[in-house]
Parts: structure tokens; sequence; C-alpha cells
């Protein structure tokens, strides 16, 4: 067996040295399998439904020709199994789903159990195909991504390349479900990673493609959704359309709240985790004796919606108790995802407003699918806070583009709406109920945790109103900066005198024989102040109307200047470290504690345990880079059950906890010291790069 397997280690070896195909051919492998674990995920949840059930096809006529007992039971027996799966096998597999994908990608580089997957996909579609009240797209998008990042772990891929891997399994999994490959490449980019680069788009829109082929061999080409041809009747119906974005946005936020309350209702519940999940499944079953609508995805109530066939009343309602049945799955410990009940709930949203207006301007606007079919991209974008992914999804689930017009109104009004209310979409305020900001996980801006004290120079030109030309030209000579502050009696900055004003008045020697004095010269307005502890980019902003020295103030006097070349270096400084730490999350290993890699300018990385000094400290409490003259680039954490995490480029408030791992820059000689225990404080203003 070693000696076949020679050949395949010496290919794999000769594509690692072509990055660029090597991660076009791991893309499609995992493309290829997320489209394969798209199609079986949905035969598994119609053998659960036959099992759960007795029937064949899924209809609602049939589900309302069943005995009340049976609509109890079948939920609740499913709300078993499921919270059995959860509780003793992947506590991860809880939920939705995406939110866990998202941490996953933003706080441990994108490292999933391989467990995930077979736990997800079994729990999910138990509870999808014995009537809980959730969609499939959220358990595929996790199933994809810990495929996508087992496979990665397992070819040893370095962190970076692995949040892409991530991505591709999201992106092959929502087209696979979905037959929609477009779609599936920008959920992945805009709500999983949040980063539109090349690098990272190019495989994961291969991924898409290769799992959306797989899915059309065995499921077909056909759209989710059939819907009659919509168009725009009147350029005054966009009004409508615009009315409906604001409601959507409003239900859509309501959804939020109901779902995360009815969690927390159910965690306050004192008895075996399983339990509530039978809770769950007995009150979802006691809605759908009236309303067996709420069961499942509801795809079959979605079409009725698009096609007009329900009164606005009967939407309404609709409305309401899906949101509601949603809410008691996911609350009492379900497994499934929110993206189709989002659209289930705005296609009922969108119906009912839709009827109402076509009834009183039935000669101007369209029937109320075309409004049903808007409102369904609305809260999803509403919801998620994604609105080009809405917009493109319900084009490819349907096929329609007539309609694009009044959806692209409607999302992007349901968007910033949205966002105006409450920040956090349904998928991050899960995690910032954890304490997890994850757009500050993901660091979009690599200067964002940077404080401007770690560049301001304390060493400035300064001069008093009354100072004469002269004095002010030896003031700019003796220093090396562009800019004089013009202090006045009482210590505080009354302007600027920066060269632009001192080279004109030396055009004219006759200036020489008039007094000309400081407070002649100096700008007073439009001049931007920072603080010691603001963020580096709040002065990156400033900077791009004002190009000089920018003022420290602290309690209305100067204390420093921050130079556009110091915050540029610092920069390209954190640019390098957090590749470095990426590059090093797969290169070092718990074996290697001690040794020194090279790094950039003379400057050396080693993994060090955390000294038991700095057990419960900040890293802005330790004054990390100030005192011990390094870098924290990454920490590497394990729980109690053994379960790692990583933190790359750590903000400043993390705290230090017992058993912490640092990957740590800076001189070879402060990190020996670090390791020995035995430093002694770095030189004021040290970096340790």
């Amino acid at each position: 067996m070693p000696a076949l397997l020679q050949p395949l280690r010496r290919f794999h070896a000769s594509m690692r040295q072509t990055e660029q195909i090597y991660m076009v051919l791991v893309a499609v492998v995992i493309g290829l399998l997320g489209g394969l674990c798209a199609v079986g995920f949905r035969l598994f949840i119609q053998f659960v439904n036959r099992v759960a059930w007795h029937q064949g096809p899924y209809t609602l006529e049939y589900i309302q020709s069943l005995p009340f007992w049976w609509k109890l039971l079948a939920p609740a027996a499913g709300g078993l199994i499921v919270g059995l799966i959860i509780h003793y096998f992947a506590r991860e597999a809880k939920g939705h789903g995406v939110p866990e994908v998202m941490e996953a990608v933003a706080l441990q580089g994108g490292r999933i159990r391989p467990r995930v997957v077979l736990a997800k996909l079994v729990a999910s579609g138990i509870s999808i195909g014995s009537g809980g009240s959730v969609g499939r797209e959220g358990p595929i998008v996790q199933i994809g991504s810990a495929l996508g990042s087992t496979l990665g772990q397992w070819l040893r891929i370095d962190q970076r390349k692995l949040r892409t891997l991530v991505g591709c399994g999201a992106a092959a999994g929502i087209a696979g479900t979905f037959n929609a490959p477009v779609a599936g490449a920008l959920f992945a980019v805009e709500i999983i990673l949040g980063d539109f680069g090349v690098s990272q788009f190019s495989p994961i829109v291969i991924s898409s493609v290769a799992a959306t082929v797989v899915s059309q061999h065995y499921l077909g080409n056909f759209p989710a959704f059939e819907v009659p041809a919509y168009a725009l009747v009147n350029a005054g119906e966009l009004f409508a359309y615009a009315g409906l974005g604001i409601l959507a946005a409003i239900v859509a936020l309501g959804f939020i709240r109901a779902l995360y309350g009815m969690e927390d209702a159910f965690d306050r519940l004192q008895v075996f985790p399983p339990l509530r999940t039978v809770l769950g499944g007995l009150l979802i079953g006691f809605m759908g004796i009236w309303l067996p609508q709420i069961f499942g995805v509801g795809y079959e109530a979605i079409n009725e919606a698009l096609h007009g066939r329900l009164v606005w009343e009967f939407m309404a309602l609709l409305v309401v108790a899906k949101i509601l049945a949603v809410s008691i799955t996911i609350g009492s410990g379900g497994s499934g995802g929110i993206f189709a009940p989002s659209l289930f709930i705005g296609a009922m949203l969108g119906g009912a407003v839709g009827t109402v207006v076509h009834t009183l301007w039935p000669a101007t606007t369209a029937g109320a699918g075309a409004y049903a079919l808007v409102g369904m991209g609305a809260v999803v974008a509403a919801g998620t806070h994604a609105p080009i992914t809405a917009i493109l999804i319900i084009f490819e689930l349907t096929g329609e583009y007539r309609i694009i017009l009044p959806l692209m109104i409607s999302c992007i009004i349901a968007t910033l709406l949205a966002t105006r209310m409450q920040r956090a979409s349904i998928y991050t305020l899960k995690l910032l109920r954890r304490g997890i900001d994850i757009h500050r996980g993901k660091a979009l801006n690599v200067l964002q945790n940077v404080p401007v004290r770690a560049v301001m120079r304390e060493d400035f030109a300064t001069a008093s109103p009354e100072d004469g030309l002269p004095a002010l030209l030896a003031t700019f000579i003796d220093h090396p900066g562009s800019t004089v502050f013009v202090i006045g009696e009482d210590g505080r900055m009354q302007g600027i005198i920066t060269a632009d004003e001192i080279r004109p008045v030396m055009r004219d020697p006759s200036v020489l024989e008039v007094l000309v004095i400081a407070e002649d010269l100096c700008v007073k307005s439009d001049i931007p102040r920072v603080r010691p502890d603001d963020s580096l980019a709040e002065v990156m902003k400033s900077m791009e109307s004002y190009r000089g020295e920018v003022p420290v103030m602290d309690d209305g006097r100067l204390v420093g200047v921050i130079w556009p070349e110091d915050v540029i270096e610092r920069y390209n400084t954190e640019v390098f470290m957090r590749d470095m730490a990426g590059n090093m999350a797969t290169a070092v290993q718990p074996d290697t504690d001690g040794e020194l890699f090279p790094g950039a300018g003379g400057a050396v990385v080693a993994e060090v345990p955390a000294p038991p000094a700095f057990a419960g400290k900040s890293i802005a409490a330790l004054d990390v880079r100030r005192t011990y003259g390094v870098s924290v680039l990454m920490v590497r954490h394990s729980d109690e059950h053994g379960k790692q995490s990583l933190t790359t480029s750590p903000p400043a408030d993390y705290t230090f906890r017992s058993g912490d791992v640092l990957l740590v820059l800076g001189p070879g000689d402060r990190i020996r010291q670090l390791q020995r225990g035995s430093w002694t404080p770095a030189a004021s203003g040290a970096t340790g790069v």
C-alpha cells in the first residue's frame, strides 16, 4: 500500500508548487463532494418524511388528513432524536449553522471538526423531515463548510487558504441545494468570508459551479419555484414596493427578536436539553393541527402565495405563525436553517401587501404573486444584511428577470432600514450574544485595533502666537517635520502653520519690513484632532482630506503628533503580522515550543506559553508591545474538552487565559526573556517589530 501511495504523494507535492492550480483542483473536489452532500441531504430529508408521516410525496392535503395525535407525535419524536444527537455527539449541530461557520472563519482559522458533517446532516434532516419549521440552507452551508475545512486540514493547507476552502464548501452547499451557482458564490463571500478578493472568489466560484453540475445531474435543471410571468406594470408602483421594503425590515427585525427571545426562554428551562427539543416538537405539532403550512421547509405554501391563491388575511396569519414556529424549533434546540423560513415569511408578507395594493389599484399594479416574490428577497436581505445575495438568489430560484427592478428597490430599502434599526444581522447577533464581535474578529481594517499612542511622536515643533517670521523660519529649520503648532499662553493649540503658509511669505522680501507673526499665518479650521486611545483607522479616514501631521490632543492639550508615513509603516507591519500569523498557524506545531523562526527586519517568530502573570489580564492592560518588546500575532487555547481555538491578531481587549500559547514576533533576546520569565521592561516606545 505505501508503494501505491508514493506516486500520489509525488503528484500532490508537485501540485503544491503551483498555488493557483492547486487551489483550483482542491476547489473542484470540494465542489463535487459538496454537491453530493447536498443531493444526499435532500434524499435523506425525503426518507425521514416517508418514515415520520408514512407517505410518499409531501403534500399539505395529506398532512391535513392525518389524525391530530400523529401531528403531535411526529415532531416530538424527531425533536427527541435531534436533541440526543446534539447533546452527545456535536454541540455545533444545534441551531441554524451559519453563525458557527462565521465564528470558525473569524476566530478559529477556518477549523471545523470533521464530525460536524455527519452530525449536522442527520440532525437537520430529521428535524426538517419530522416537521420542524426550519430550512435546509443553513445545515448544508455548515455541512459543506465542515467538508472544506476537513479536507484543508487533512492536506495541511495554511490558515488563510483554509478560510477560502470553508467558503468553497459553503458555496457548494448553497449552489447544490438551490441550483443557484451565482447566489452560492456570493453567499460565501458576502456573508461567510466578507471578502471579495479575486484570490478568494475564484476557487469559490469553481466549487459552486462543480456542485451545481452534480446537483443538476441527479435532481434536474429547473428553478426551485415555478412562477408566472411578472413585470412592472406602472412606474408609480415602485412606491408600493418601497413600502413593502419598509414592512419587510420591520418584520425581519421582529423575526430576529422572536428567535433569540424564544431561545432565551427555552434556555431558562432547567431540564435535560433533549427534553427541550421534545417540548418544542410538541408545540410545533400543536400549531400544525390547524396550520400544517408551518411544517418543514414550506415550499408548497410559498408556491401557493406566488400564484395568488391565498387570501391576504390568511397570509398575514402565516407570517406570525411561521415566525413563532421557527423560533420554537430553533430556540428549543432543533437543527435547521432560517433562510427558507425567511423566504416563507417574505412570500406571505409580500402576498398580503400585494393583494391589498392590487385590490385598491387593479389597473396599475401587478398581481399579489409579484409582491410575494419581491417580499421573499426583501425579508432575506433585511434579516441577513446581504442584499446582493438576496437579489440574485431570488432571481436564480425563480428564473424571473422582469421583476428585478422592484426586487432591487425593496431589498435595498429593507437592508438600509434594518441595519439602521439593528447593527447585527440574524447571523451575527447570535455571536454577539456570546461576546464575539464577528467584524472585529475578521479585522477587515488591520488598523482598527491599533491605538494612536502606538505610533504618535512626542517630539513636535511649537510656536507662540506672537513669534515673528524669523523665529518661525528657525523653527522649521530645526525640526524635521513640515508643521508648526501654534500654542497659546493657556497651553491649548490655536492652529497650525505648514510650509504652504510660509512659502508665499518668503517669495516677497517686503513682508520682512512689516510685522508678521505666527497668529497671522496659522490655520485654525479643518484640522483633524485625535486622542491617544483612538483607533488608527479613524486617523486614516481623516487623512483622506488632510495630508499633514495630525495633532494628538488629551484634555484639550497637544501631547503628540501623527506623521502620515508612520501610519503607512504601521499598516504594512500589521499586514505582515497578519500574513505571518496565518502562515505560521499550520507550520508551527506544539512540539516547536522554544524554537525561533526568522521574521522580518531582524525579528523572529516563536511559540511561547503565556506566562502565569498574564492570566486574567488583557493585552492593553499588560501593554505587551511596550513592556515586553514583542507583538502577539496569534493565541491558541484549548478548552476542557481538548478543542483548540485560534485567535489571529487578537484585539487589545483580549484577556489571556491559563494554558494560552502565544505566537509572538520580536527581537530574539526579548522572546528568550519572555520564555524564561526573566524579562525586563523594553525601552519606551518599543514595538517589537
